[in-house]
């Protein structure tokens, strides 16, 4: 796909992704403006996926990518569950998107919700959170799924998809397995906004034509 002058945006979205995890890394962290540059990554795609929509499933990724940035900025100001909220309500709304373009077999995306589901509840070593992680897993697990079997997948969609539970998977395990761990906190974001790009960058360039 030929890259446009739009699509400067997107690539100040990717820039914006790593400073943000530069200033983390060198100890910046509640401060308003981290918070704000923490949004403005995933917000950055979500403007630049609704500049360019022209029917339904334009909007849908738009609505994606902006319910992400909202969990992003959620997170850090009124915790990770006012996060999560917004995060599975995006998850709901891409799965939809996915449905609509859907080219592959269900048992597929339900298999990949099981296992997700499955693994978030393992994680936590504090049992009584794993039903919660559970359930907001599923509403993940199932975007990946839907994610795969989507006319989208092969254009780096699915790979995104998994990339983000990749980092969802990373953020339970902290109260887990790698607590304590320097891991989590060095793949995290990265893993994150990979995912979201490939998956802004998959769907759009794909509506394109």
């Amino acid at each position: 796909m030929r890259f446009r002058n739009l699509d400067l945006i997107f690539a100040a979205a990717l820039a914006a992704g790593m400073a943000y995890f530069v200033v983390r890394r060198m100890g910046f962290g509640d401060e308003g403006w981290v918070i704000a540059l923490k949004g403005v990554c995933v917000g950055t795609m979500a403007v630049w996926a609704g500049l360019q929509a022209k029917r339904l499933d334009g909007w849908l990724v738009a609505a994606v990518l902006a319910l992400g940035a909202l969990g992003d900025v959620l997170i850090e100001t009124h915790g990770l569950n006012a996060g999560a909220l917004a995060f599975l309500a995006g998850h709901v709304v891409a799965i939809g998107l996915y449905l609509r373009n859907r080219s592959g077999k269900l048992w597929v995306a339900l298999a990949v919700t099981l296992a997700v589901t499955a693994v978030a509840w393992w994680l936590p070593a504090a049992r009584g959170l794993a039903g919660g992680i559970a359930l907001y897993s599923a509403g993940l697990g199932a975007m990946a799924g839907t994610a795969l079997i989507s006319r989208f997948a092969r254009d780096n969609v699915g790979l995104g998809a998994l990339l983000f539970v990749a980092s969802d998977l990373l953020i339970f395990s902290e109260i887990g397995p790698l607590h304590g761990s320097a891991i989590p906190g060095l793949l995290i974001w990265p893993l994150y906004v990979a995912g979201q790009a490939a998956i802004a960058w998959g769907v759009v360039t794909r509506l394109r034509q």
